[in-house]
Parts: structure tokens; C-alpha cells; sequence
């Protein structure tokens, strides 16, 4: 990806760089939206040392559909 005069390619002298090809950004968009029946939801990115700081979402707002600002996931409230 760098170009051939940019210092940064040192890193891959003699060998080729490998790039992952499951970009976070789209692992994500593949989940799919959770319903919960609350207002307000805590996402806290799966708990333990896997984690993000826990955040609470409130479901009220005009979009419908809440987002988790540390891990992108989606949540929206159930209607009975």
C-alpha cells in the first residue's frame, strides 16, 4: 500500500506485507441489529478484558436505533 520511496516500507524488507482482509468496520455491519426490550441498553463490547468501557444507549431518541460508540453494535427497542 505505501509507495515504493516512503520510509515506512522498511518494515517489509525481504518479505511481503500481509493485510487482513475482515476490516473490524465490516464484521460489524454484518451483525445484526439486537432488539431489547428496554429504553435505555449498557453495551459494555462483550465484558471481561475483551471489553470496552461500559455505555448506556437510550433508545428513545428520533433515529429508533441506538449505536454503541466504542464497538459499533446496534440495538432497538421492541414494540409489542
Amino acid at each position: 500500500v505505501y509507495d515504493e520511496k516512503d520510509y515506512r516500507r522498511v518494515r517489509f524488507v525481504g518479505r511481503q506485507k500481509e493485510v487482513n482482509k475482515n476490516f473490524a468496520i465490516d464484521l460489524i455491519a454484518e451483525q445484526p441489529v439486537s432488539e431489547v426490550e428496554s429504553r435505555v441498553i449498557s453495551c459494555d463490547g462483550g465484558g471481561g478484558a475483551l471489553g470496552h468501557p461500559k455505555v448506556y444507549i437510550n433508545l428513545d431518541k428520533e433515529t429508533k436505533t441506538g449505536t454503541c460508540g466504542y464497538c459499533g453494535l446496534q440495538f432497538k427497542q421492541k414494540h409489542h
